[in-house]
């Protein structure tokens, strides 16, 4: 996984004006912060861990996509929906043992061809019970080889959030 900031003070603050105010200023930055540390030529396409539709819909955009499709540019890669998230409720804000016992649950819109190299963006991995999910889905038909870049990382407090 790579991660770019720890998500604490100010990247708390620049994460949270991009996600709940759609103030995008720093999606470029962020973007060129994790483009540069991914190796070029290492995947066929990038995808996000989608919002639900409800949260779409009242924010007008989803996030998570915005910014991998700003990577997705640098990378001169295509970006490509392919997971839905089903209704259910917000990761943010509950405890982490909740988080990991109910993760989100996607469905993925269509098969994947053996072999794909897919890169899985995300704003913010607390305790990877949302990525976890989407790459479980991701890989549970096929052959699929996912990286997960991220833009924060919440610091660990005992021990690892998401391995890989």
């Amino acid at each position: 996984m790579v991660a770019l900031l720890r998500y604490e003070g100010p990247a708390r603050a620049l994460v949270a004006r991009i996600k709940y105010r759609n103030q995008r200023q720093a999606v470029a930055w962020l973007a060129d912060g994790l483009a540069a540390r991914l190796p070029v030529g290492r995947f066929d396409v990038v995808t996000w861990a989608p919002t639900t539709v409800e949260h779409r819909r009242r924010r007008g955009f989803d996030h998570g996509e915005v910014l991998a499709r700003a990577v997705a540019r640098r990378l001169r890669v295509p970006a490509q929906p392919l997971l839905d998230r089903r209704p259910g409720p917000a990761q943010t804000g509950r405890p982490a043992q909740d988080r990991r016992a109910h993760p989100p649950v996607f469905t993925a819109r269509r098969p994947l061809p053996d072999g794909i190299r897919l890169l899985l963006v995300d704003d913010v991995v607390t305790t990877g019970a949302t990525l976890r999910a989407a790459v479980s889905t991701l890989i549970c038909r096929s052959d699929v080889r996912v990286t997960v870049a991220v833009a924060a990382r919440t610091p660990s407090r005992s021990g690892s959030t998401l391995t890989g």
